[in-house]
């Protein structure tokens, strides 16, 4: 039982360093094909201000109107 666990693990550890030396391989080759970039001028900052549109909250009414009586009739009659 325990061999096979063992077996299991040492597959998984296999699979997983194989996958990630595969990524690393790539990703080096990558950037060996490609020219190291320049490093962009830093852009000056902006002189007009920014301005936002806030919207105001709406005040809540203080006095409500009386509430209105519904009345059910029974249609059945």
């Amino acid at each position: 039982m325990f061999t096979g666990i063992l077996y299991l693990f040492l597959t998984f550890l296999f699979c997983f360093i194989l996958v990630h030396l595969i990524k690393l391989a790539y990703i080096g080759i990558r950037s060996l094909k490609k020219p190291p970039e320049e490093p962009k001028k830093p852009t000056p900052p902006k002189t007009e201000p920014v301005y936002y549109i806030v919207e105001r909250k709406r005040a809540r009414k203080a006095n409500y109107s009386e509430p209105k009586e519904i009345k059910f009739t029974d249609s059945r009659k």
